[in-house]
Formats: structure tokens, C-alpha cells, sequence
């Protein structure tokens, strides 16, 4: 069972942030995080950062959008089904509150 039958979201476009004026501000006080940006289902205030997005075994980021200082936009990947997924690098505040979840399916290990 593929993971996208579990809940399936939305892409993400997320809003323009603007550039830090220091780089070393931005690392001292934030934390990087790399993935395709998606809405969360239920919470609009919520993003979902789905880290290996053409994997069948991935992991995703949940965080507050208000949590968020900067988004970079890095390299676009492409699908199985030749359909262009945006990638960012999101910049989250330290001490922030983020959720970390691994869907799996349960099955007998026999």
C-alpha cells in the first residue's frame, strides 16, 4: 500500500520570505530543514515537509507557518510520472514545536 492512500496533501506554494541581512544570525537563531512543502489537511496554520517525496519509505516535518524565518528554494525533482515536485529549505526558529511522523502500514514480519 503506497504511502499516499494513508492521506494525501496538497502541494504548497509557500509565500516569499524575505532574505536575512546575516547568514550568521539566520544559522544562530534557526534550524534548516529540507523537503517538499505541502498543506496540512486539517490546519491552515500548519505546513507539512514531506522529506524524500518519491521514496515509498519517507518521514515528514509538521510545523506552525508562523514558525518559519526563511524558505529557500533549492533543486525541483521529478517523478515516476514525469510531474515536477518543488523542494525548499525552510528555516524553523530554535525552540520551536515540530512534529516528526513516519507513516508505515502494520503487517505480519514473517
Amino acid at each position: 500500500m503506497p504511502v499516499e492512500s494513508i492521506q494525501e496533501t496538497m502541494k504548497f506554494e509557500i509565500q516569499a520570505y524575505r532574505k536575512p541581512r546575516n547568514i550568521r544570525d539566520l544559522r544562530s537563531m534557526n534550524v534548516a530543514f529540507s523537503g517538499s512543502p505541502r498543506k496540512h489537511p486539517h490546519d491552515h496554520q500548519r505546513v507539512i515537509l514531506v522529506v524524500d517525496p518519491v521514496s515509498t519509505n519517507t518521514f515528514f516535518y509538521e510545523f506552525q507557518i508562523d514558525d518559519i524565518t526563511y524558505v529557500e528554494n533549492q533543486t525541483n525533482i521529478v517523478n515516476f510520472e514525469n510531474e515536477t515536485i518543488p523542494m525548499v529549505r525552510v528555516w524553523i526558529k530554535k525552540g520551536s514545536l515540530g512534529i516528526r511522523s513516519t507513516p508505515f502500514v502494520v503487517e505480519d514480519t514473517i
